[in-house]
């Protein structure tokens, strides 16, 4: 369960947010280990498991949603040539080939990039897709509609294989490109099917990424971890127009759902998709031996640091398209492809010094900056440390010599400390946050350090006031990121008590360029209008760490007032015996809530934000009314995917209705609300013969109680 759930954890940082904590290596493991409990004990294999997943599930998106007719899937990896080498031979057991019968192979870079499935209709592009969870992914047509290399219809002109740099021309002319004289070609005259879905990526260069990060910080703006975060970030936006301001590339290396395939092998139909004007790889060959895979992944793979692009592996895929066909899939990959991945690359350089970084959540995180070191065609200079064990493991301090590994292109990390024996005192972690002076503490239990400041930490503040704000909390309409980014920057926003003393700056807010009388005198009230807001609405919005919605509506339907929970839990963090038992005896909250409320209050900067804030608001106290219906009094858990409605809301409508709702399914559920990609509690539901609902049936039940 914890395997799956890290793994599920990471999965949704590089495909659904494009934030990755951890290198691809470091992810690849946590698969295998997957695999190899899952070969081990097979009884235990999950519904859930990630060994069935592909990509993850869509996160909140301005992107409209698009199913695939044929579904994405994944590829499975193998690590080194003995791997390698049981594919093949695996491949041959299966078709049940004689002795001594050839098996053709294609062999091509693996490009790190963003997958991406283009519909052609009678050799018009009609619709440009991610992959989403394979399955269902977003619809990026007009997005794509802005990347050169992609033609809006096909056999209109003819592309180069790949982007081109003086410096990687010798290694194109080892490159084998398919031609229409080899065994299994075809030529360039297929007649275009009325359907054809090419697959491929979207990626960035290296030179382009580095070029738009630096363009990124003199704006000010969000930086990216890579060039594949950049691509994804830039492919799936809204705006059409910031997609077409940045540098994205394609190249095809497969096909989904068509009307007619042109040819019957994967070198034919690569071939006529290139006559047709889509970018293929410029290492796509066909390979008869072992020693011919082996060949092409060395080649590859010494060619890799002077590519202008990023690549981490060699995709190899069985030619013929009949022998695919009678191969099928696994769970979430073809059997008749493979991945084989490169591994880290490694250098030694110094680390100079140690620099810690706050995020908006507080969370210190250690940063090493490097004497310049090139690795893999790069030149890396930051390193992460991640935490304070992570450094207190290595022992590393200024001056250490070190092996920094760049694995995946997600920022560096430290693998070896080289000279951790040298007489030298440990580094010392910071216990006060290096922006605002605050108390720095790690939870029981947790291993991240984080600062208590909250709301007066300027490296926290903004995104806590974007927080406050956001229609989950005081939903202040007009109040966006970027005005709450240019008020802070003009000194007017430091704290949410300022947000209510806007009105005083009318005459200043109209004199900005953007701002008409209408428009200030929308958001000013939009302002006066949550002068009483909703006492659980304004505790969820002070952003306490683990106080989400629910937390904070417990805490309330508890305490009633915002000065009564506060006098609480001051008293709980003292050591107050009967404080503690009576937080702790509200179901839901234990002793992670506990302790950050006591961190919270017992910050000297907290409590004047606290103070300020509630001079200038009265929420009135919170009182939950309920109707009857026929779930008063019953447990109710939410579980699979609200289509529409947001988990928090449907928890809301439950105790409207005086129902409790609740995380787990247990004897003590009446009922389960499920919604598409519920697992194991509504498996469990249906062990214990508790009646599950649809989201539709539960919409009736709130709709007849008014």
């Amino acid at each position: 369960m914890r395997l799956a759930k890290q793994i599920a954890h990471h999965n949704r940082l590089y495909h659904a947010e494009d934030t990755p904590e951890i290198t691809d290596p470091e992810f690849d493991a946590l698969v295998r280990r997957n695999a190899e409990l899952e070969e081990a004990f097979p009884h235990l294999v999950r519904e859930d498991s990630p060994s069935r997943a592909v990509g993850h599930e869509i996160a909140a998106s301005p992107l409209s949603k698009v199913p695939h007719e044929v579904r994405m899937m994944s590829l499975d990896n193998a690590f080194s040539d003995a791997e390698l080498a049981e594919f093949a031979a695996r491949v041959r057991r299966f078709l049940a080939l004689p002795e001594g019968e050839p098996v053709a192979f294609t062999a091509e870079d693996k490009i790190d990039g963003l997958s991406c499935s283009l519909r052609y209709e009678n050799g018009v592009l009609m619709r440009a897709a991610t992959r989403g969870d394979g399955q269902v992914g977003e619809d990026v047509t007009a997005n794509v509609a802005t990347i050169a290399d992609i033609p809006q219809r096909l056999g209109g002109r003819h592309h180069p294989p790949a982007p081109s740099s003086e410096e990687e021309g010798e290694n194109r002319k080892q490159a084998k490109a398919p031609s229409s004289s080899e065994e299994g070609g075809g030529g360039g005259g297929f007649p275009i099917p009325d359907v054809f879905e090419i697959r491929g990526e979207v990626y960035m260069s290296r030179a382009d990424f580095l070029a738009l990060n630096e363009a990124q910080a003199a704006a000010g703006g969000k930086l990216f971890a890579n060039p594949r975060n950049a691509a994804a970030g830039s492919l799936r936006q809204k705006d059409a127009s910031v997609t077409a301001a940045r540098p994205l590339k394609f190249w095809a290396h497969g096909w989904g759902a068509a009307s007619a395939v042109p040819g019957e092998t994967q070198v034919a139909v690569m071939e006529q998709i290139k006559a047709w004007g889509v970018p293929v790889s410029p290492f796509f060959e066909r390979i008869t031996s072992m020693e011919g895979m082996t060949a092409a992944y060395d080649r590859i793979g010494g060619a890799r640091p002077e590519l202008p692009y990023e690549i981490d592996g060699v995709v190899y895929k069985v030619d013929r398209l009949d022998y695919q066909a009678r191969l099928g899939f696994v769970a979430k990959a073809p059997r008749w492809a493979i991945a084989r991945k490169f591994p880290a690359e490694r250098a030694e350089t110094t680390l100079e010094q140690i620099d810690i970084q706050v995020g908006r959540t507080g969370k210190l995180t250690p940063v090493g900056r490097l004497a310049p070191l090139l690795v893999g065609g790069v030149t890396v200079t930051n390193v992460t440390l991640h935490n304070r064990d992570e450094i207190a493991r290595l022992g590393v301090r200024p001056g250490d010599r070190v092996v920094v590994q760049r694995a995946g292109d997600v920022i560096p990390q430290v693998v070896e400390n080289l000279t951790r024996d040298v007489p030298r005192g440990p580094y010392a972690f910071p216990d006060h946050c290096p922006e605002c002076g605050s108390e720095a503490v790690a939870e029981e239990g947790e291993v991240d350090v984080r600062c208590t400041g909250g709301l007066i930490c300027p490296a926290q503040r903004t995104q806590r006031l974007k927080h406050f704000v956001s229609r989950g909390a005081l939903d202040i309409d007009g109040l966006g990121e970027k005005t709450i980014d240019q008020f802070f920057a003009l000194g007017w926003l430091e704290s949410p008590a300022d947000i209510f003393r806007l009105k005083e700056r009318r005459d200043d807010i109209l004199a900005l360029d953007g701002w008409q009388d209408k428009s200030v005198d929308k958001l000013l009230e939009a302002v006066e209008n949550r002068r009483t807001p909703d006492a659980a609405r304004l505790l969820f919005g002070l952003g306490i760490r683990h106080v989400g919605a629910v937390t904070a509506r417990d805490l309330m339907k508890r305490f009633g007032t915002l000065p009564a929970l506060r006098g609480l839990a001051e008293k709980a963090r003292s050591g107050d015996d009967d404080a503690l038992a009576e937080l702790s005896g509200i179901d839901g909250i234990g002793p992670a809530v506990i302790q950050a409320l006591g961190d919270f209050f017992h910050e000297e900067h907290n409590r004047a934000v606290w103070d300020d804030l509630l001079n200038e608001v009265s929420p009135p106290p919170y009182v939950v009314e309920t109707t009857d219906s026929p779930v008063t009094g019953k447990t109710v858990v939410f579980t699979g995917k609200l289509e529409t409605m947001s988990r928090d809301e449907a928890k809301a409508q439950a105790e409207r209705l005086g129902a409790k709702a609740a995380g787990t399914v247990s004897a003590k559920t009446d009922l389960v609300v499920a919604g598409p990609g519920a697992g194991s509690k509504l498996k469990k539901a249906a062990e214990l013969g508790i009646e599950v609902i649809d989201e539709a049936a539960w919409a009736g039940i709130v709709a007849a109680a008014g």
